[in-house]
């Protein structure tokens, strides 16, 4: 067995010369693009502003729109809060006022009427514009409806805009990732032509908003793992249901085993077809760095130990009727996802995720929910997948009771992941507190990973377990919800290490 002081040095001038470049070339990319984007929606930007209606006001928007009414089988028209704007079952959206170009605010697309709606003029005061990875609200308080005729409704609405920018400055610890601080702008209606025309602009909070488009700059950086990525979307493209995205990142990560390092960007597109289902395609590319090995005893490891330049496609089909998207109590989630990697290596890759939200029980007032669900998540990689893209289980997102990756392949002492996963989970939810601040949970984690696609009993893991959930009155969103989680492996492999207890800070699993 060789110690890893004994490798030849891998971070030779030639190599860090090429990382630079490779740096470069990478920024200069990103940077193109980003350009390219914007330069796409200010030309667009004048089409789309001799077509708007509406316009600004001193408080937020003035929309207009006509309300068709929708007749019955038998030809007699429903009541008003069955109308729909337009032909389109799912409800159109306005027209737009984000090309204005002195408009402090914008009225969203994707915020349309939809049949059963109890008035129009609470969508705007209650809806949330459903959109592909998310969902957005903008608006507070109660718009203003003016004015109806006979056989149609004309709608002067009056938005006022809610707060839509988050800035947060901490630290975390979680079981998984270890000690990480972090610095976060998060903006839900940034507008990347929004230029300063002066420094009042920037102190009233004018600048580089009113767009809908959301961006996000996250500094992370830990003892364990360090994530910097900056991301700007625009849920929708040119005023229609396509979504855009582009995205830079840099990541490290020191396993015990090995450290990683990825630099790289993404693109993707999307398309909403009804409010819950949606069709994304995203691009991403890497350079990838495995270094400072552990152990010299696993060929899976030393064949990727070095510099790789690694991208993959991937088509996305997602169907969630979630009632929240981290804390959900009723609803489903699905997603299906086909992938194709190929640079240093060409292998495919299919993946599926299902999830079912029960609610069980609730007081009338809609608060103390009883929620069972149940999910599971399938995937399968190609036999030319690298180490550093395999799967791996263990820890509090894939399999509780385990220390993190802890429940994974085992080749001469080296965790090295697999190219089948089957992981599942049942979990019921219950309030402990009136005010559902302190909940708690029962689960049952089993499900394997396996180096191929086969189901070894031998391996196969089974972990109960209980635990609380914490929902602090703290932060944007919800706050900032704990996970303390206890949990006891009755089934595992003879290479697993297991970790009873487990605590996550802002948990999605």
């Amino acid at each position: 067995m060789m110690a890893a002081s004994t490798l030849p040095n891998l971070e030779t001038t030639q190599s860090a010369q090429g990382r630079c470049a490779s740096l470069g070339s990478s920024l200069r990319c990103l940077a193109a693009g980003v350009v390219l984007f914007a330069v796409v929606c200010t030309l667009w930007s004048d089409v789309a502003q001799a077509q708007s209606y509406g316009g600004p006001t001193d408080r937020g928007v003035a929309s207009r729109a006509r309300f068709l009414p929708i007749a019955d089988d038998r030809g007699e028209t429903l009541p008003r809060e069955n109308w729909s704007l337009g032909q389109d079952g799912y409800g159109m959206p306005l027209p737009p006022t984000s090309a204005l170009p002195n408009n402090p605010t914008t009225v969203y697309p994707g915020m349309g009427f939809r049949p059963g709606s109890p008035d129009p003029a609470s969508i705007y005061a209650n809806e949330t514009a459903q959109v592909p990875g998310g969902n957005l609200s903008y608006f507070s308080g109660n718009p203003s409806v003016l004015g109806q005729g006979a056989n149609y409704a004309d709608l002067d609405i009056f938005a006022p805009e809610g707060q839509t920018g988050r800035f947060l400055f901490g630290g975390a610890y979680n079981s998984d990732m270890g000690l990480m601080g972090q610095i976060i702008l998060d903006e839900r209606n940034f507008d990347i032509r929004a230029f300063p025309r002066s420094y009042r602009d920037i102190v009233e909070g004018r600048a580089f908003r009113g767009g809908g488009q959301r961006f996000r700059l996250e500094l992370v950086p830990g003892n364990e793992l360090q994530r910097y990525m900056v991301s700007l979307t625009e849920p929708f493209l040119f005023d229609s249901n396509v979504s855009f995205g582009i995205s830079g990142f840099y990541f490290t990560r020191r396993f015990f085993d090995y450290d990683e390092e990825r630099l790289g960007g993404r693109l993707s597109l999307g398309y909403r077809l009804t409010p819950d289902l949606s069709l994304s395609f995203a691009v991403r590319g890497e350079n990838v760095e495995v270094k400072r090995p552990r152990l010299l005893t696993s060929p899976q490891l030393n064949s990727v130990l070095g510099e790789h330049d690694f991208y993959m496609g991937s088509l996305t089909l997602t169907h969630d009727t979630r009632d929240h998207p981290f804390m959900p109590t009723e609803g489903r989630f699905f997603e299906i996802g086909l992938s194709q990697g190929f640079g240093s290596f060409d292998f495919p890759r299919a993946d599926l995720d299902w999830r079912r939200y029960f609610l069980m029980y609730q007081r009338p007032d809609r608060s103390g929910r009883h929620t069972v669900s149940v999910g599971t998540r399938l995937g399968f990689s190609g036999s030319d997948t690298p180490l550093f893209e395999n799967y791996f289980a263990g820890g509090f997102s894939t399999m509780r009771g385990f220390e993190f990756r802890g429940a994974s392949p085992v080749e001469n002492g080296v965790v090295v992941g697999g190219q089948f996963q089957w992981l599942n989970t049942v979990e019921y939810t219950f309030p402990i507190t009136a005010d559902d601040m302190i909940k708690g949970v029962a689960f049952v984690d089993f499900g394997t990973v396996e180096s191929s696609t086969k189901l070894d009993w031998d391996t196969f893991r089974v972990a109960p377990g209980v635990g609380l959930r914490i929902h602090m009155p703290v932060g944007g969103g919800g706050g900032a919800p704990l996970a303390f989680d206890f949990a006891f492996p009755v089934a595992m492999a003879d290479t697993d290490d297991k970790n009873i207890f487990s605590f996550y800070m802002g948990f999605v699993r």
